[in-house]
């Protein structure tokens, strides 16, 4: 029997997509978004299922399907059948997180296939960084034909950073910002996850200013319309409706509803001063992988996560 790729998509669109386009295969559906929440590094272990389950359960108020997420995965026990895997993310920390992930879970089962990596990003003729399901048929399948066979430094570097991002000091991600790589959006995504941390002289994450300034600065005139403006102007992060929802929600403390539009109050405009460190009237018990939010802030100056006054000591 002809062995054929297993191709693991960053989701169940991306999935009907490639079917669609004939391209050959067994499918994957990875259906995760590892940038939030508790992390542990054997990926696949109950601890890891029984963290993310009672993550989403907290956090978003969904009910994983555990036993969905284990038949998807078994596809990775049958490695026999495949001549190669093939990775299909996309260039923000969303997807590298997942990426690196999925990596390290291939590693980790001692899977001894070459591994393909299809990223959009940059693409030629276009203005914005595009993700995959923005590409036209053509452009797909170009990017696809355009794979990057993964060398085995890619693949010690992903499940470097994965280890690294399970763990409790995210400082030591910084080298491989600088560090060349297959992985053309890395650099960008790891200093977009450090800002992530609350600043440390406003106590807003770069993600939570931004949206304050979005409120400033155009016509907002609700939520859904402002989560709108957020989806479109979030740079590298890849975040979707739901976590930006949340955020929007959290933030509720700096604006106010006017004549059927978005105003920033008092605080919001003292927060964009930086007047006063808002860290701690914001609900910041989001955990990053290993490290909780509020233990730690980023400090511009030193380029550098510091520890909180919460956790200096």
């Amino acid at each position: 029997m002809k062995k054929l790729p297993l191709h693991i998509t960053n989701g169940t669109i991306l999935t009907k997509t490639i079917n669609k386009l004939g391209i050959e295969g067994e499918k994957l559906t990875w259906q995760e978004m590892l940038c939030e929440g508790p992390t542990s590094e054997l990926l696949d272990s109950e601890e890891f299922l029984n963290l993310r389950k009672s993550f989403f359960n907290e956090f978003y108020d969904i009910d994983l399907d555990i036993d969905l997420i284990k038949n998807e995965l078994d596809k990775l026990n049958h490695t026999e059948n495949y001549s190669e895997i093939i990775l299909w993310f996309e260039y923000d920390l969303f997807c590298h997180i997942n990426m690196v992930a999925v990596i390290s879970l291939i590693q980790q089962k001692k899977i001894e296939l070459p591994i393909y990596l299809v990223c959009s990003g940059r693409v030629e003729g276009e203005k914005n960084l595009k993700a995959l399901s923005e590409l036209s048929s053509e452009q797909l399948i170009k990017h696809y034909k355009n794979k990057v066979l993964l060398d085995a430094n890619g693949i010690d570097l992903a499940t470097t950073i994965w280890g690294i991002y399970c763990g409790i000091d995210h400082n030591l991600l910084k080298p491989f910002i600088v560090k060349s790589s297959s992985f053309e959006y890395l650099s960008n995504c790891l200093k977009a996850h450090l800002k992530r941390f609350p600043d440390s002289v406003d106590g807003l994450n770069i993600i939570e200013k931004n949206i304050l300034e979005i409120i400033k600065k155009r016509t907002v005139t609700s939520k859904n319309h402002l989560l709108g403006y957020a989806l479109n102007y979030q740079g590298f992060y890849g975040y979707g409706d739901l976590q930006l929802s949340r955020i929007i929600d959290q933030l509720s403390i700096f604006y106010t509803l006017e004549n059927d539009s978005l105003a920033l109050n008092r605080k919001g405009h003292e927060a964009l001063l930086g007047q006063y460190n808002f860290a701690l009237e914001i609900d910041n018990s989001m955990t990053y992988g290993g490290v909780n939010k509020i233990e730690f802030q980023f400090n511009k100056s030193e380029n550098k996560l510091v520890k909180s006054a919460l956790n200096a000591y």
